[in-house]
């Protein structure tokens, strides 16, 4: 719903139906294009350094793997600066931060140091940050499965006793089967363990498709190359589903993938539960002031509809949408329009989180915590988007006070 008409700036949508007059909505598959060229490469924790350096190190990772997987189930003892707890062996007994609220449909997370294969996440680590988590949703998206981190986010949340809902994530890589391979096998392997009160879906694919389609020379996602591509990931999504079907669940865990919002292929979107569209306002070029409305409107004509026009009508979710706020540079810390900062963050979370809330609109908000790596590998704003700084200190902003 709007904010009072006397902060018309940031008053944001109330309806999800509006129209949107921004130009640069009507072009906003080219707009999703070029986010995409700036930002395919930079998700993939499993692709092509992996593959090269996989052969030498292979023996090291096995041991790290291990060694993180005993780490998992033990039970945790530790002093965070960025947590309290009464009992210091029990984390359930955490402070909760009055300045948190639990007004988010969903957070994007992944746990720090998780890029394979150098696999340095801890338990600990892992423990507050769903201890802070918790505070603000019941519900966390994961991208991959890689160093052990499905079975330390579970741990984590049996051991925080806190309502939480995971969606779990494999990141394939179209040139190489083994990372699907690895990370099925690490899924399939915590579900048996924890079981499935805290999985709420699979997610097979990250921005499969786009990455595809422009590797091979094209723009199109249900062009011959997009359904190429397709055919491939449909295998991983066909064999993702039978193995957890093999396990004669009592619960259904629905199986879908994720893409950035123009790049959904139709046949792999008829064979899913669901969908999870990327989309960010920031790399579309909008101002703060049309960014709620701009995600808004790109979501529901170019996501909710083409999936309602499907026979098995996939649900479709917003897998990532926030705001940057801060670059490493200073050529990128504008898009145009509008600049990273922490008070443009605060502009995006008081038009969109409440208002995509009483729209029933399922999204997860990119994200947890600004991730270091990024910062250093790929600079830009890409490490800046955090609501957290990387050592889990909140920003200066406020937290909107709604329920998810």
């Amino acid at each position: 719903m709007p904010l009072s008409q006397g902060h018309s700036q940031q008053q944001g949508y109330s309806n999800v139906g509006n129209s949107y007059s921004n130009d640069a909505f009507n072009s906003s598959a080219w707009l999703e294009k070029e986010q995409s060229r700036s930002r395919r490469s930079k998700w993939i924790v499993i692709g092509t350094v992996s593959t090269i350096l996989i052969l030498i190190i292979v023996g090291i990772a096995v041991g790290v793997t291990v060694a993180k997987s005993h780490k998992s189930s033990s039970s945790s003892s530790f002093s965070s600066t960025a947590v309290t707890q009464t009992d210091p062996n029990d984390p359930s007994s955490f402070v909760r931060d009055s300045r948190l609220k639990k007004s988010f449909w969903a957070l994007a997370y992944t746990p720090e140091n998780s890029q394979y294969p150098d696999c340095g996440n801890t338990l600990e680590d892992v423990i507050t940050d769903i201890q802070l988590m918790s505070q603000l949703t019941s519900q966390i998206r994961l991208y991959g499965a890689d160093c052990n981190q499905v079975e330390l986010v579970l741990e984590a949340i049996t051991q925080t006793k806190v309502d939480m809902q995971v969606w779990l994530g494999n990141y394939p890589v179209a040139t190489d089967p083994a990372p699907y391979e690895r990370q099925r096998d690490a899924i399939i392997a915590a579900i048996k363990k924890y079981g499935t009160d805290h999985i709420a879906g699979i997610s097979v694919g990250n921005e499969f498709i786009l990455d595809w389609v422009i590797d091979n020379g094209s723009d199109d996602p249900n062009s011959a190359v997009g359904d190429a591509g397709a055919e491939l990931l449909l295998v991983n999504i066909t064999d993702t589903r039978q193995a957890v079907e093999a396990l004669n669940l009592s619960k259904k865990i629905p199986i879908g993938t994720a893409d950035a919002g123009s790049y959904f292929n139709t046949k792999i979107l008829q064979n899913v539960d669901f969908g999870m569209s990327n989309i960010h306002a920031w790399f579309a070029n909008q101002s703060i002031a049309d960014a709620a409305g701009w995600v808004s409107g790109f979501f529901q004509d170019t996501n909710v509809a083409a999936a309602a026009a499907l026979s098995n009508n996939p649900t479709m979710y917003i897998a990532e949408t926030g705001w940057p706020t801060a670059s490493k540079d200073a050529s990128n810390e504008s898009n145009g329009p509008s600049i990273a900062s922490e008070a443009n963050l605060q502009i995006f979370l008081d038009t969109w989180v409440c208002q995509a809330n009483a729209n029933n609109t399922g999204y997860f908000f990119f994200e947890y915590f600004d991730e270091t790596w990024k910062d250093v590998q790929f600079g830009g704003v890409e490490g800046h988007w955090g609501l957290f700084y990387s050592n889990r200190t909140l920003k200066d902003i406020t937290i909107p006070d709604c329920s998810s």
